[in-house]
């Protein structure tokens, strides 16, 4: 747990997953992100009721193919969660480290201004 907060849960994850703006790792990074219609095309026929299994196989291609875009889009958030999760504990270690140093700097502070004062 980072910094003693408990842990934000979403109730359901959002499908199609977003990608893309603020909330991608890439472009935390300054990568670029896809673009929309580039990342929105593995998502095609995905809860279309349209979709009919008029050609098994290419059903079949097709649904293999966006669960595998899935999966690795899904690996590469459970990294960056990780990653994330890793410099929150990073920063909260600094800012344990800052605050004894900002009280060892105060303690040294009023030493020497006692000090001054009563020589």
């Amino acid at each position: 747990m980072c910094g003693g907060r408990p842990p934000r849960t979403q109730s359901s994850p959002p499908w199609p997953p977003k990608v893309g703006g603020a909330q991608d790792p890439q472009a935390c990074r300054g990568e670029t992100a896809p673009r929309p219609q580039q990342r929105d095309a593995q998502w095609v026929g995905v809860g279309d009721s349209s979709w009919k299994a008029e050609n098994p196989e290419a059903q079949r291609e097709q649904l293999y193919q966006q669960s595998r875009a899935y999966v690795a889009a899904n690996q590469r958030l459970r990294q960056a969660g990780d990653e994330l999760r890793q410099r929150c504990e990073d920063l909260w270690q600094a800012g344990q480290e800052l605050e004894q140093d900002v009280v060892q700097v105060k303690q040294v502070a009023l030493s020497g201004a006692s000090t001054t004062f009563s020589g």
